[in-house]
């Protein structure tokens, strides 16, 4: 059912905001590697676009990146000054404190209804969507067939043949053997992806978190023994290498295998490096189940204007718009519309997203609906390099981050 605001969104394109002298502003992240591709462009053109159509309605458009989006977002809303719009990669703890508007209230329901559906289920908290998913991605095992082809080895089945894979590869001397960013930048995915490998996850089936549990705790043990501790992830220290950097490391040449999605695709591909993709394997065997990542807008209810906002939204999320994003920075369309052109057309990127593509289904994302993940995304970010650090013991780490999980828990549930 939509509501009132709902409704009104539905009538926004035919002007009723043309006249309303609104400024919105909108905090959102930046997918670019370089500041020729930052996000910015994007929407500077979306944005102005837009405003020719609406001339009462102007978008300020702030782009950080995303080390810092979620703390400039947090700062503006402690300050009492939200941003009208937010695209970043949580929402439910906003949500929990009241100050989002539900999906329902700002779009109209042949927008809603185009969402894949799996994800618009992701993007709820306490049974109501408010996290509106912007791009996703899941993630795979890029390789450089130059590299192994000269160590004489073949892409790893399991985590015995990546451990033997790595060794082959360092005695060639390749810089970064398997390359581990569990930097700030992006640990969480990171580790998401070696917890689901080794059977485990950061929350059990009712939503708990389990973050030392035994299939944890065996995982990263065997991380810092297999690969960190016989220097088989570069020179870089696991906890100070970020996503960025491991992948602009790939795309130089210099990195035997990582995990990583699929914008590494088109970067590796402008630097000429010939890469092959293969699932993610598990620990005995097999592909492992998935990462699946979705990144999200959120609508702010400070300011009051759900009009102007759900009028802007509903031209962001049109079907052009959503492809010229996700081919822009090789990503993958949330929208059932735009996943089909992509999952029909022969042309590239196209084609080289569909194995990303087709994974979606199957795929396990982040707890994004628990209002605590916010926070305990923040500590996996900061301190899980820690657990593979010398002289360091993952279960300890593990076992720290579980007690404050699940201290954010409780003070969530008793309403603190």
């Amino acid at each position: 059912m939509v509501s009132a605001l709902g409704m009104t969104a539905v009538l926004g394109g035919c002007g009723s905001t043309a006249s309303s002298g609104v400024t919105l502003k909108l905090v959102a992240a930046d997918y670019g590697d370089l500041p020729a591709n930052s996000s910015k462009k994007y929407w500077d053109a979306l944005v102005g676009a837009y405003e020719a159509e609406h001339p009462g309605v102007r978008v300020q458009v702030s782009v950080y990146p995303w080390k810092d989006v979620d703390r400039e977002v947090e700062e503006m809303v402690d300050a009492g000054h939200a941003p009208d719009l937010a695209q970043t990669d949580t929402y439910a703890d906003y949500a929990a404190a009241g100050e989002l508007y539900p999906a329902s209230d700002l779009l109209p329901i042949r927008t809603q209804a185009d969402f894949v559906e799996q994800l618009a289920e992701a993007g709820q908290w306490n049974h109501t969507q408010y996290g509106i998913p912007f791009a996703a991605s899941t993630r795979v095992l890029f390789y450089n067939k130059t590299l192994f082809a000269e160590a004489g080895i073949t892409p790893p089945t399991d985590w015995a043949e990546l451990a033997a894979d790595a060794a082959a590869l360092k005695a060639e001397g390749v810089p970064y053997p398997y390359a581990l960013p569990l930097g700030p930048e992006e640990a969480q995915a990171e580790t998401m992806q070696w917890l689901l490998g080794g059977g485990g996850d950061y929350t059990d089936d009712i939503g708990s978190y389990t973050i030392d549990s035994d299939q944890n705790v065996r995982t990263f043990t065997w991380l810092k023994d297999e690969l960190v501790d016989k220097g088989l992830t570069g020179p870089v220290a696991p906890g100070r290498l970020n996503r960025a950097d491991a992948f602009a490391a790939f795309a130089d040449g210099r990195v035997g295998m990582l995990d990583g999605h699929p914008a590494l695709a088109q970067q590796a591909a402008k630097k000429g490096v010939k890469f092959g993709m293969v699932p993610v394997p598990g620990r005995t065997g097999g592909a492992g189940v998935p990462l699946g990542v979705t990144d999200w807008i959120t609508g702010f209810r400070q300011n009051g204007h759900a009009e102007q906002i759900g009028d802007f939204l509903n031209y962001v999320y049109a079907k052009k718009n959503v492809l010229g994003f996700c081919r822009r920075y090789g990503l993958l369309p949330v929208t059932a519309s735009a996943s089909f052109a992509m999952s029909t057309s022969d042309t590239e990127p196209d084609k080289s997203l569909r194995p990303f593509l087709r994974q979606l289904p199957t795929s396990e994302m982040y707890p994004v609906g628990k209002s605590t993940w916010a926070a305990v995304s923040a500590a996996v970010k900061k301190e899980i390099g820690d657990a593979v650090a010398p002289g360091n013991s993952p279960s300890a780490v593990l076992t720290r981050l579980q007690a404050a999980a699940a201290a954010a828990d409780s003070t969530a549930a008793a309403g603190g």
